[in-house]
C-alpha cells in the first residue's frame, strides 16, 4: 500500500505562554500543502521488518524514525505482521514543515487501513499524540485553529485555493530548542482563526511568527528570502514554524529559480 504525507505550513505562530512543564503554549493556523512524501509498505514474507529511506538525507537511525515509532506503538496494541517500509522523504527536514510528523500519522492512517485494525479518528489521533505535538493534525489532515503545545485542534472554514504559493528552504538548519529559548511569551489580542478570515494582503500587519526576530538575527539568509519574497510583490510572506523554510503568496508564478537558484524551492497554486 502506497500513500504520500504531506507537508503543512503555519499561518502565523504566536508563543503565548510557559507551561509548568517547560513546554510552551502556541496559538498558529496549520494549513496542509501539497508537497509531499512516498511511503510504501508490504508485508515481509521474510518475516523480518525492515525499513529504508531514499530521497533527500535525514539524520539519525532509521530505528528512530518516525514511521518506525509509529509501527511499534501500533504493534504493542494490534498483532502486526513483519513489514517492508520504503520512506523516499521529499519534504525537507528542520523546515518546520512537519514531514516526520506528516509521516508518522500517514503511516498509523496506511496501517489502520491495510490491517483491517478498526480505529477510528479519535483512536488514531491518540496515537499520533505519543509520536509528536503536531502529529494529530496530519490524521485529518485539514486546516485548523490549533492551541496549547501545538495539539489542540480546532476545525477551521478556510481555504487558500486558488491562491500561487511559493516555498523556500535554504541550507540554514535552526534548532527548535534554541529558537523557544529566544522568544518572549506574550497573550494575543484578536484569535489567529478570526485573523486569517481578513483579506491576505491584510496579513503582512497583523499575522506574524514570533520566531522570526530571534531566528532572523542569527541566520540572516532566512530574513533575506522573506525580504525578497516581498520585493517580488509577495501578498504576504512568513516563516513557517520555527523555520528555516519562508513562504510566500502571489497573485501569480514567480521565476523561483532566478531569484533562489541554489535553494530547494516548491512551487504551485493551491
Amino acid at each position: 500500500m502506497i500513500v504520500f504525507p504531506n507537508a503543512k505550513i503555519n499561518v502565523g505562530l504566536n508563543i503565548t505562554g510557559v507551561r509548568k512543564d517547560g513546554y510552551h503554549d502556541i496559538e498558529s493556523v496549520f494549513y496542509p500543502i501539497p508537497l509531499k512524501d512516498v511511503l510504501e509498505v508490504v508485508v515481509a514474507e521474510d518475516g523480518q521488518t525492515e525499513m529504508q529511506v531514499g530521497g533527500l538525507l535525514l539524520d539519525g537511525k532509521v530505528s528512530d524514525n518516525s514511521v518506525m515509532k509509529a509501527y511499534n506503538l501500533l504493534k504493542e496494541q494490534f498483532d502486526l505482521p513483519p513489514v517492508k517500509i520504503y520512506l523516499e522523504k521529499v519534504i525537507p527536514s528542520g523546515a518546520g514543515l512537519g514531514g516526520g510528523s506528516s509521516d508518522a500519522s500517514f503511516a498509523i492512517k496506511l496501517f489502520n487501513d491495510m490491517f483491517r485494525l478498526g480505529m477510528d479518528i479519535p483512536q488514531m489521533e491518540a496515537v499520533a499524540a505519543k509520536i509528536g505535538a503536531d502529529c494529530p493534525f496530519f490524521i485529518q489532515n485539514k486546516p485548523a485553529y490549533v492551541t496549547g503545545i501545538g495539539n489542540e485542534l480546532q476545525p477551521i472554514e478556510f481555504s487558500l485555493e486558488g491562491v500561487s504559493f511559493l516555498l523556500v528552504k535554504p541550507d540554514d538548519f535552526v534548532s527548535t530548542k534554541e529558537a523557544y529559548s529566544k522568544v518572549t511569551p506574550k497573550k494575543t489580542v484578536l484569535p489567529l482563526s478570526e485573523m486569517v478570515m481578513k483579506p491576505i494582503s491584510e496579513w503582512k500587519y497583523n499575522i506574524v511568527n514570533d520566531f522570526e526576530t530571534s531566528v532572523f538575527a542569527s541566520h540572516p539568509t532566512v530574513k533575506m528570502i522573506k525580504d525578497l519574497m516581498y520585493e517580488k510583490d509577495a501578498l504576504y510572506a512568513s516563516m513557517s514554524g520555527s523555520g528555516s523554510s519562508v513562504f510566500g503568496f502571489f497573485k501569480r508564478e514567480v521565476d523561483v529559480k532566478t531569484i533562489f537558484p541554489d535553494m530547494f524551492s516548491f512551487q504551485c497554486i493551491l
